[in-house]
This record gives structure tokens, C-alpha cells and sequence, in this order.
């Protein structure tokens, strides 16, 4: 960390220098200061740079991006181009400073996840112990408002949990003896005894960090083509330039101090100044470009590999959909006004804790109606609730589900085929009773993004195959989709199995992103090729993870994200072909000799600066509609 902390402020120290430098120089003031200037933007931005290259020569045994940097910056000074050599390995610092942002950030991110995860567990007797101690058939008792702390089996007991950190499905789901129950999700009303089946190292939020952990870990830098180029490029120049000063000396009768300057014309050619500067700065741009769009990309890896997605994988709740429930239909039953049927659903949800509940009294609030007035409230866990209602004739109100209106003898033939009709379009039914005829339905849905079926529409025009993986349930799942006109469809997915399909995905289609949002998405974010996070509502896992965070949720980013990274890795190119391409130019004539020391200066300067504006161009990337 010590050394990511000083390498940061000597990045920004040589901006700064760099920066007055030039300014000074363009307005011809402090002359005595710019000599200065430039040697602290070189030493500071240089610093780590040639440290690195040392380590690259002794323990690599080759020569690294590091030490072409190295190469041009000394052969930019040898050349009195202090304002070339500042720029190069300003920039160079810049763009390794943006990589080692998105390494850290995901490193804090695990550690904040397992900080979060249930640390003790109480036994049936009221015995508290640590969860590492608690065996395989051991009972954990877990009240209202707890979090579960390890797998397992509810023996006694009945309430609602929320599953989101595993399925990040948004309705909470009921519960009763002989229901599986996972770490890390939230009991919300009733009391649980649960036996253990799986000991905390094994439990799957353990299963959820141990992935996240070793998808990072997995994750080698990659080696870009200026990299590899490198390799060969710069102990090629450096052994040609030995030759020609050499060679025509000892064999040809050649004049040393002629051949030494075609050497050395050949060498100042040779300094990639453009060359190293064509990536960073075009990352650089991108990535600032972007951000102001409210999408964060991680690194200039994360922006190549954008560009060469086939495949997105998209989480359903809270991704596609906003995950927050509403009532979408009301249908009335036995002459019951739909006024009515509000009145009293909302009533007895004032009683309720249900994550449903609110969403029923938000509606009847935005509709004007007043709850109806209820006493003896009874909570039905695993089922919905009843009341004494003061203001009907018929005291008796439920609801809740099918399960409570049989329980309760109301009769539910009429709404069958309603139901039936709703849970096929992937929602919620609760029924509203009073005495024993049916009041009312309310069908609960979780609202589509607006921006959800452009971005399909715009990935599928641009080549990439778009798929939902989802932990919630099919008929949900399969609703979204055909709104979305998402063909392939994976549902009630647990984290490890979401991880499975993107590895499928990733061998079908090569390079594949994952979209989501929730501590479950985490593991699959950070192994996909690209993980993007949600960022406003998502979890900090996710969004830490991830290594693209669309920080406003707009989904529309994400094409926009794919294009600007084909973008970038086009200009990238060019900005290489251009400058290898006078290189060769120019090094061909110094080979015969027609070149000459300042007309070499000339053509490398002028070639770096239209990489830098050509790179610049990015900054302002808009996608054409």
C-alpha cells in the first residue's frame, strides 16, 4: 500500500511539473524554473517506471514495456526533447495508476465481505458460540430480524426470509418446517430452529467469497501487443545500432565518428515516444470520457476487453428490473369495488412487516384511499394474516395466499384461473378475503428498466448475445425475457451456478461480461471477462468487484461501454500503425545514411503529437444511434 501511495503522489507531482513546464514555455516566463520543472516530472514520473524495468532485466530476463519507456525517455533527452520525455513517462505512470485503482478497491471489497458475514450463532439453549464451532446437526435458534448463520434445514417454526445475498430474488420466501435456509440471508418475522447441514466454511456465502477470492486471483495481467512487441523491438534496436557503429569500423575501413552518428540518428528514431504513448493516452481518454457518462471502467484492460465482448450475461432483479414490487392489477371479486378491496388490504398491512406489505400501502396512499380500521390482528407466517375490520359488516379479513383463504374455508374457485394467469406473467398473487367470499386479487410485479429493451436491441445490432441468469424463479424469469426479447434464459440460479453458466458462456462465445448487482452476483462478476455492476442500489460487493460499475444504472451505458472500447482499440492501432510506420520510414533511410539528426527529431515529435490528439478524440466518443 506504502508503495501504491507514493507512486500516486509522484504521478501527480509530474503532472504538475510537466504542466507549469510547458506553460511557462509556451508564455516565455521563468525560463531559469522550466529546466527544473521537466527534471522533477521526469525523475518522479520515472521513478517507478525504471525500477521496474531494473526488476523486468534481473528477474524477468527480458525488457518489459517499462524499459522501452526508459529507452525513450533517455533518448528524448539526448535529444534536449525534455517536454517528449516528461510526457512519456507522465503518462505511463498515469495509466499503470488507473490499474492498480481497480486492483485495490476489489481487494477491500472481499474484505468487506467477509466482515459482513454472521460471525455467531445461538443454540437452542440460548448458548452463543462462534459458527467455526457450531458442527453438522447442531439446532441454531434465530429470531425475527437475525441473520441466518449457517445452511441448513428449518425443523421448527415458520416466517418469511430474505434470500436476496443468494438468489436476488426481491420477495422474501416463506419458510416452514423442512424449507432450506442459507448463511448470510435475513429472517424477517418469525422465529426459526434450524438444523445445521453444512459447517461455515462450506456454507454457500462462504462458497461466495472463496469464488470472488480466486476469480481475482486467477485473473494474470495481461500482456498487450506493445508489450510483446517490446520483447523483441528494443534489444533489436539496441543490437542494430551496436552493429552499424561496429561493423563498417572494423571490417570496411568506415570513419567511427560518422557511423556512430548514423548509429545514434538510429537510436533517437528508434524511441518509441509514440509508440509507448498510444495506449495510455487513449485509455486515459476513454476512461475520463466515460466517467463523465457515470460509468467508471477500472483500468485499461477492463476497456480493451469491452471491445471484444460476444456475450452478456444479465442478472434479472434490480439489472433488467428495478426490484422494488408494486401492484400492477387489481381484480374484484363477488360485486367488491376495487376501493374497497384497498381499504382493507391496507388495513391489515399496517400491522405487517412484509417486504409486500408496503408496496400495498404506497398504492392505497397514491390512490387516496384510507385504510379501513382493524383490531385483533393475527400474523399467519408462511401465509399472510387476518383481522377484525370495524368499519365492514363482516368482521373476519385475510390476506395472504391461496394456503390462508383455504385454511380460513373462503372460497377461492373463482380465482384460479386469474392466479394461474398472473404466475405465468411472473407475479405475485395476494388475495384479499371477507367472511368466506373473496374480496379481491392484488398481482405484485417488479417493474421493467425502461432503458432494459434498447440495450438489448442495441447488442444484438452490434454482434453481442445477450442472456438472463437470474436465481429467481422460471415463470418470472421467462416473463422478463420475452418483454426483453432475451432468448436464452437460465432461472433459479444459486451464486455458484450462476458462476457455471458464465464459464459455459465464456467457452461458447470467448469473451463474455457479466451485468448485476447483489452480493450473489459478486462471484460470477469476477469471473466473467468484464464484470459490470449497477451502482445505484447495487451492493458494495458487487459494484467493489465488478470492474465496470455504471454508477447511474443506466443500462444504455453498456453498449455505449462495448463500442467505446472497440473504439479505443482502434485507435490504439492506428495510433501504432502510424508510428511504426514513420519509424520504419525513417529507419531505413539512417541505414543508408540520408537521414538526418534533426529531420529524425522532427518526424518523432510530430508523430506523437497526432497519437496524443487522434487519442484525445476519445474523450468526446459518442456512439452513433
Amino acid at each position: 500500500m506504502l508503495n501504491f501511495d507514493l507512486k500516486k503522489i509522484l504521478t501527480v507531482i509530474s503532472g504538475i511539473s510537466l504542466l507549469f513546464a510547458l506553460v511557462f514555455g509556451w508564455l516565455n516566463l521563468f525560463e531559469f524554473i522550466i529546466f527544473p520543472l521537466y527534471a522533477v516530472s521526469i525523475i518522479s514520473g520515472g521513478y517507478f517506471v525504471f525500477t521496474a524495468a531494473v526488476r523486468g532485466i534481473i528477474k524477468q530476463k527480458f525488457l518489459n514495456i517499462d524499459f522501452l519507456v526508459i529507452i525513450a525517455a533517455i533518448g528524448a533527452i539526448y535529444i534536449s526533447q525534455l517536454a517528449e520525455a516528461a510526457t512519456v513517462v507522465f503518462f505511463f505512470s498515469l495509466a499503470e495508476a488507473f490499474e492498480k485503482f481497480g486492483i485495490e478497491r476489489s481487494k477491500r471489497a472481499l474484505e468487506e465481505l467477509v466482515k459482513k458475514s454472521p460471525q455467531t450463532a445461538t443454540l437452542r439453549n440460548g448458548k452463543k458460540m462462534s459458527i467455526e464451532k457450531i458442527k453438522v446437526k447442531d439446532i441454531v435458534a434465530v429470531r425475527p430480524g437475525d441473520m441466518i448463520p449457517l445452511d441448513g434445514i428449518v425443523v421448527k417454526g415458520v416466517s418469511s426470509v430474505d434470500e436476496a445475498t443468494i438468489t436476488g430474488e426481491p420477495i422474501p420466501r416463506d419458510k416452514r418446517e423442512g424449507d432450506n435456509v442459507f448463511a448470510g440471508t435475513l429472517n424477517s418475522q418469525g422465529y426459526l430452529e434450524i438444523e445445521v447441514i453444512k459447517e461455515s466454511k462450506d456454507s454457500t456465502f462462504a462458497k461466495i467469497v472463496d469464488l470472488v477470492e480466486k476469480a481475482q486471483r486467477s485473473r494474470a495481467p495481461s500482456q498487450d501487443f506493445i508489450d510483446r512487441f517490446a520483447k523483441y523491438y528494443t534489444p533489436g534496436v539496441v543490437a542494430v545500432a551496436a552493429a552499424i557503429t561496429v561493423i563498417p569500423v572494423l571490417f570496411f575501413g568506415g570513419v567511427f565518428g560518422d557511423w556512430l552518428y548514423r548509429a545514434l540518428v538510429l537510436l533517437v528514431i528508434a524511441c518509441p515516444c509514440a509508440l509507448v504513448i498510444s495506449t495510455p493516452v487513449s485509455i486515459a481518454s476513454a476512461i475520463g470520457g466515460a466517467s463523465k457518462r457515470g460509468l467508471l471502467i477500472k483500468g485499461g484492460k477492463h476497456l480493451e476487453m469491452l471491445g471484444k465482448i460476444k456475450a452478456i450475461a444479465f442478472d434479472k432483479t434490480r439489472t433488467l428490473t428495478f426490484g422494488e414490487p408494486y401492484i400492477s392489477d387489481i381484480i374484484a371479486f363477488n360485486g367488491y369495488s376495487e376501493e374497497e378491496i384497498l381499504a382493507d388490504a391496507a388495513g391489515i398491512e399496517k400491522f405487517s412487516s412484509h417486504p409486500l406489505s408496503k408496496s400495498i400501502l404506497e398504492f392505497a396512499e397514491k390512490k387516496g384511499i384510507t385504510p379501513h380500521l382493524m383490531e385483533k390482528y393475527e400474523n399467519i407466517a408462511g401465509k399472510g394474516g387476518r383481522a377484525d375490520c370495524v368499519v365492514c359488516d363482516d368482521s373476519r379479513h385475510c390476506i395472504g395466499n391461496l394456503k390462508l383463504m383455504r385454511a380460513n374455508n373462503v372460497s377461492v374457485k373463482e380465482v384460479s384461473d386469474k392466479i394461474e394467469k398472473f404466475e405465468k406473467e411472473g407475479k405475485t398473487v395476494v388475495l384479499v378475503s371477507c367472511g368466506n367470499k373473496i374480496m379481491g386479487a392484488l398481482a405484485i410485479a417488479d417493474k421493467i428498466r425502461d432503458s432494459a429493451g434498447l440495450t438489448i436491441q442495441s447488442l444484438d445490432k452490434i454482434g453481442v448475445h445477450s442472456v438472463m441468469v437470474t436465481g429467481d424463479n422460471k415463470h418470472t424469469a421467462n416473463f422478463v425475457a420475452k418483454k426483453l426479447n432475451i432468448k436464452e434464459i437460465y432461472a433459479s440460479l444459486l451464486p455458484d451456478e450462476k458462476v457455471e453458466r458464465v464459464e459455459e458462456l465464456k467457452n461458447k462465445f470467448g469473451f463474455t461480461a457479466m451485468v448485476g448487482d447483489g452480493v450473489n452476483d459478486a462471484p460470477s462478476l469476477a469471473t466473467a471477462t468484464v464484470g459490470i455492476a449497477m451502482g445505484v442500489g447495487g451492493s458494495d460487493v458487487a459494484i467493489e468487484t465488478a470492474d465496470v460499475a455504471l454508477m447511474n444504472s443506466n443500462l444504455s451505458n453498456i453498449p455505449y461501454a462495448v463500442n467505446l472500447g472497440k473504439q479505443t482499440l482502434r485507435t490504439i492501432k492506428q495510433n501504432i500503425i502510424a508510428s511504426l510506420g514513420v519509424k520504419s520510414i525513417f529507419l531505413i533511410f539512417a541505414l543508408l545514411g540520408f537521414a538526418h539528426l534533426e529531420y529524425a527529431i522532427g518526424a518523432d515529435s510530430g508523430i506523437a503529437i497526432l497519437v496524443i490528439l487522434n487519442s484525445l478524440r476519445l474523450f468526446r466518443f459518442t456512439q452513433s444511434k
